[in-house]
Parts: C-alpha cells; structure tokens; sequence
C-alpha cells in the first residue's frame, strides 16, 4: 500500500503547526506564572518581597498610606526587597501597593491591604498621664494647711498683753483725786474746830 505524498506533506504541517502551539503555549504561561509580588502588613510595617519578574524590562513599585506616599515610585528588574516602617497612627491605616511590569499590564497589580493599631503603642502612654497629677496635689494640700494654722495661734496671745496696763490707768485717775479728798477732810475739820470754838466761847460768857 502506498501513501500520497500529499498526505504526508499536510500530517507533517498538522504535526508542526501543534508543536508551535504547544511551545507558545508553554512561553506565554512561563513569565505569567513567573511574576510572584509577594507582600504583607503588620501594625508597624510593610514588608515588599517582588520575585522573578523580567529583568529586560523597566518595573515598577509604589506604596501609598491613606493616599500619601510612604514609597515613592521605584524602577526594578528581576526583583524587590525592601521593608517600610508605618508612622505611629491610632486608627486603621489602609496601605495601597501598585506594581507596573513592564513586559505586560496583565502582570500588573494594585492591591489594598490594612495596618491595625498596635496595642502596645496606643495603651500605655494614658495610664501615667492621669497617675501622676492625682498624686502631686494630694501632698502638697496638708502642708500649705498646717503653715498658716500655726502663725494665728502665736499672734493671740499678743492681743492679751494690754490687759494689764488698764488696772494702771485705773490707779492713775483715783490718785489725781487724791487732793481734792484731802482737802475736803481739811475743810471738815476746820468746820469742826470753827464750831467747837464757838460753843466754848458762848459756855464762858454764860458763866
């Protein structure tokens, strides 16, 4: 049995047309199975780990917090490492990752991804703000109280000492109208001899 050349020549074409589909096939899976951005997220940081991209081509990466740049644009080629250090927050931060590869914007990727409040961060400092004042005033009260109840009880007794110089006014007055008294003794006993002597005298004119 023979075959025509013809067949032949149209299953050789069949057979080759295959085998570049299947080796096309095969490249165009290998650089999108290649592309590995691999990134995480933590309270305090952003780790950045982008692996086996093109290095014939221009990369790029970019890190946004809440809308502000944490990493400004960066060119790479076959690969990134880099850790980013998160500015202290006290609520949820929303960090955003962008990479640009430059053999294809179907291994491109924009993701989103959230940074918690570090606990550690956030409780401690509350605690010696409100222990601290508490305590101050409590001891400086009694001694500012204790001071002046002192000064009074030493100032009263100086309100007693012009008690004693009255009884001295006292004897001041009576002895000024001491002469008044006397003379007013002597005046009665002059009476008295004036009227004693008139009695004897009118005795011996009787007589």
């Amino acid at each position: 049995m023979t075959i025509p050349r013809r067949s032949l020549r149209a299953a050789g074409t069949l057979a080759a047309a295959a085998v570049v589909g299947l080796s096309g096939a095969v490249l165009t899976a290998g650089p999108a199975a290649a592309h590995t951005p691999t990134w995480a997220v933590t309270c305090s940081e952003v780790s950045l780990d982008l692996t086996a991209y093109n290095s014939k081509v221009t990369n790029e990466v970019t890190v946004t917090v809440d809308g502000k740049d944490l990493l400004p644009t960066e060119t790479f080629g076959r690969e990134f490492h880099k850790k980013l250090e998160l500015p202290k927050h006290d609520k949820e931060l929303t960090v955003q990752l962008v990479v640009k590869a430059g053999d294809g914007d179907n291994f491109s990727r924009d993701e989103t991804k959230s940074a918690p409040v570090c606990e550690d961060a956030t409780t401690p400092p509350p605690a010696p703000s409100e222990g601290t004042p508490s305590s101050a005033p409590s001891t400086e009260a009694p001694t500012a109280s204790a001071k002046p109840s002192e000064k009074p009880s030493t100032s009263a007794p100086a309100v007693a000492t012009p008690s004693p110089s009255s009884p001295d006014l006292a004897e001041t007055g009576s002895s000024s109208a001491t002469p008044v008294i006397a003379g007013a003794a002597v005046a009665v006993l002059l009476a008295g001899g004036g009227i004693m002597w008139s009695v004897r005298k009118r005795r011996t004119a009787q007589h």
